[in-house]
C-alpha cells in the first residue's frame, strides 16, 4: 500500500535529462599554469518493477534508440519503475595516484565514501567525453559506447582546488549517460571497487507520511583542519593547528549499500558471450591503443570484498555533482520571500501526496545546516555550493568568515540578479568559481585573524601568569 502512494519521479527525470541535453554547459578554460583536466561519468538507469519482470521476461522488453523514445517505453512508465544512479566505492581512493582516478573524497577521512567513475585526461584523449568513457571502461569494464547507452549531455565544469581554494588542481567535467536497455551488461570492476546502484528517490526530498523514512538522510563528514593548514610531515604544527582552529564539517548524504554490491559475481552460461566480448575489447585496448590498463584480465578472477557493516556517505565533489543533476529535476518556485517560499513548498508537498507525480523545489535540496549560511548572510543560489562550504567547529571562526565575506555576498547578489533576469545559462561569467574564490578568501582571512588572536591570548595569559607571583 505504501508503494502505491510513492510519487513517480520518472517525469522529473525526463525533464532533467531533456533540459541537460538542450542546455549548453558552462565550460571553464584551463589556465596556462594548470592545464590538467579530468572527467567523470554520471550513469543513470531505470530499473523495471519486479512485478513487470515476472509477467514479461527481461529479454522481451524493448530498448530505445533515443532519449525521447526511452520515456515512451511501457516498462519505463510502469508503476514501480525505479530510476537509479551509479556510484563506486573504492577501497583505496586516490586523486593523484598513477591511475588518475577521481575519488571524489577530497581530504582523507575514515568515512567510507562513494564517487563516480572517471579520472584525469591523458594525452591522446579526444576530449572530456572520451576521457569519461575511457576511464569508465578501464575501471569497471562498462562500455558506454554501446547502443545500450546514450550520452545525454554535460553538466557545468567544476574547479577542483586545494589549500582552502588557494591552488587549482584541475578542471573537472561531469558527463551524464542514460542506460536505454532494461538490463545492465556484465561488468568487470577493478580490484577493491564495488558498484552501488542507488535509487534517485533516496537522494530527493520527497514527502513521506513517515518522518523516520524521509529522504535524503543528511549527515556530515568531519575533516581535521590541520590537514589543510599544516605541512603533512610536521606533527607538532598539526597538533597546534588542531587545537587552535578545530575541525571542519562538510554536509553528506548517507546512502544504503546496494544489495548487488556485496553479492558474488556469478555468471551463467547465457552470459558467456558477453564475457567473451568484454575480454576481446579489453585485449584490443591493451594491445592496440598502447595504453596500459590497470585492471584484472578476466571476470573469473574477481572476488569482491564484503562491506555489509559499513555506512556509505556521499559528499564533497561527488555530492556537488549529484546536486547539480538533481537541480535539473527541481521545479523553481516564483517566490518573493521566505514566507512565500515555505508556503509554496507546503502546497507542492500536499499536491504530491495526493497525486502521482513528484514535485521538488530547488530550496528543498539544501542540507539542513544551510540555514547557518543564511543566518550568516552568506546566501546560496545553487544547492551544489553547500557541498564545498565548510562549517567550523569553533563559532568565532564562522563569525570572522562572515566579517570578511563582503565580496562573496556581492558575487551572490549578482548571481541572484542574473537568475531573476532569466540568465541562468549565462556562460560569460563563472559564477560558481567566483563564489568559491571569494568564499575561501574570506575563510583564509578569518583563519589568520583567529590564529593571531589565539596567539595574543596565549601571550597575555603567559604574561599575566608570570607576573602573578610578584603581586
Amino acid at each position: 500500500m505504501n508503494d502505491q502512494r510513492q510519487p513517480s519521479i520518472i517525469p522529473l527525470l525526463s525533464r532533467a535529462l531533456h533540459h541537460i541535453r538542450s542546455t549548453p554547459p558552462r565550460v571553464i578554460a584551463s589556465p596556462a599554469t594548470q592545464p590538467r583536466r579530468a572527467a567523470v561519468a554520471l550513469i543513470v538507469r531505470v530499473s523495471p518493477p519486479p512485478s513487470y519482470l515476472s509477467s514479461q521476461p527481461q529479454s522481451t522488453l524493448a530498448s530505445a534508440t533515443s532519449l525521447s523514445d526511452f520515456f515512451q517505453l511501457d516498462w519505463v512508465n510502469a508503476p514501480g519503475a525505479r530510476p537509479e544512479i551509479l556510484f563506486l566505492r573504492r577501497d583505496r581512493p586516490d586523486v593523484s595516484g598513477e591511475t588518475g582516478r577521481m575519488s571524489g573524497s577530497g581530504p582523507r577521512t575514515r568515512e567510507a565514501h562513494v564517487a563516480f567513475p572517471g579520472g584525469k585526461m591523458e594525452e591522446g584523449d579526444e576530449g572530456g567525453l572520451y576521457t569519461a568513457m575511457r576511464q569508465t571502461w578501464e575501471e569497471m569494464g562498462l562500455d558506454l559506447a554501446e547502443s545500450a547507452y546514450t550520452s545525454v549531455g554535460q553538466l557545468d565544469d567544476r574547479e577542483v582546488t586545494t589549500s582552502l581554494g588557494k591552488r587549482l588542481l584541475t578542471i573537472l567535467s561531469p558527463y551524464v549517460f542514460l542506460q536505454l536497455a532494461p538490463h545492465t551488461t556484465p561488468v568487470d570492476p577493478a580490484p577493491g571497487t564495488t558498484l552501488h546502484w542507488v535509487p534517485l528517490a533516496e537522494l530527493l526530498p520527497l514527502p513521506s507520511p513517515d518522518k523516520k523514512a524521509r529522504r535524503p538522510r543528511w549527515s556530515h563528514v568531519t575533516v581535521d583542519a590541520s590537514t589543510r593548514l599544516a605541512p603533512r610531515h610536521s606533527t607538532v604544527l598539526r597538533v597546534l593547528m588542531r587545537v587552535l582552529v578545530g575541525s571542519m564539517q562538510f554536509p553528506a548524504i548517507i546512502i544504503s549499500p546496494s544489495s548487488s554490491a556485496s553479492a558474488p559475481l556469478v555468471y551463467t552460461s547465457e552470459s558467456e558471450s558477453e564475457r567473451k566480448v568484454i575480454d576481446a575489447k579489453r585485449a584490443h585496448v591493451e594491445n592496440g591503443s598502447g595504453a596500459v590498463l590497470r585492471r584484472q584480465s578476466s571476470l573469473g578472477k574477481l572476488r569482491p570484498r564484503r562491506h555489509d557493516d559499513e555506512e556509505l556517505k556521499l559528499w564533497g565533489l561527488s555530492l556537488g555533482m549529484t546536486l547539480d543533476l538533481l537541480a535539473h529535476m527541481a521545479a523553481p518556485l516564483p517566490t518573493k520571500g521566505k514566507a512565500r517560499l515555505q508556503e509554496g513548498e507546503a502546497e507542492t508537498k500536499e499536491k504530491t501526496l495526493e497525486g502521482e507525480e513528484a514535485v521538488v523545489s530547488a530550496h528543498e535540496l539544501l542540507p539542513p545546516d544551510a540555514e547557518l549560511l543564511e543566518m550568516m548572510r552568506m546566501p546560496v543560489v545553487v544547492p551544489s555550493l553547500t557541498s564545498v562550504f565548510p562549517r567550523f567547529s569553533y563559532p568565532d571562526v564562522n563569525f570572522w568568515i562572515w566579517v570578511f565575506g563582503k565580496r562573496y555576498r556581492a558575487v551572490m547578489r549578482g548571481w541572484e540578479a542574473s537568475v531573476r533576469a532569466g540568465g541562468t545559462n549565462d556562460r560569460r561569467i563563472n559564477w560558481t568559481g567566483s563564489a568559491l574564490t571569494t568564499f575561501y578568501a574570506a575563510v583564509r582571512k578569518a583563519l589568520v585573524v583567529v590564529l593571531v588572536l589565539r596567539a595574543v591570548g596565549v601571550f597575555v595569559a603567559l604574561l599575566v601568569g608570570a607576573w602573578m607571583p610578584f603581586w
